[in-house]
């Protein structure tokens, strides 16, 4: 009896183990730390960003420039991710996507945008 009861302790421990840490790594994909734009151009195709700082320009065709204090990138924000809210240069916001790098005709590196906070 003893015997099943000790493995039946370390069956539930390592079952709460993995539930701890598998939602811990399911929280750190949804919610990245905080990048930098100079982080994120020198980041790999397809990371996780999280961005604050300004919607300083519009470029056109959903790309906008956005600056924080370490510099500027584009970032492709779809229409409706605005939810009819206007902007200023001023405004912060946040901002959660992910690095697109395009190599031709020349590397270019870019935010595709998932969601923005105002």
């Amino acid at each position: 009896m003893k015997l099943s009861q000790i493995l039946m302790a370390t069956g539930l421990a390592a079952a709460t183990t993995f539930t701890m840490a598998n939602t811990a790594v399911n929280q750190s994909a949804i919610t990245p730390n905080t990048t930098t734009v100079k982080q994120a151009l020198s980041s790999r195709d397809d990371t996780k960003v999280q961005l604050k700082g300004y919607i300083v320009k519009s470029i056109g065709d959903e790309k906008y420039q956005f600056r924080d204090n370490t510099g500027t990138i584009t970032v492709d924000i779809d229409d409706e991710l605005w939810n009819g809210r206007a902007i200023s240069a001023k405004t912060p916001v946040v901002i959660n996507g992910e690095v697109d790098i395009d190599y031709k005709p020349m590397k270019r590196v870019e935010i595709d945008v998932d969601t923005v906070r105002f």
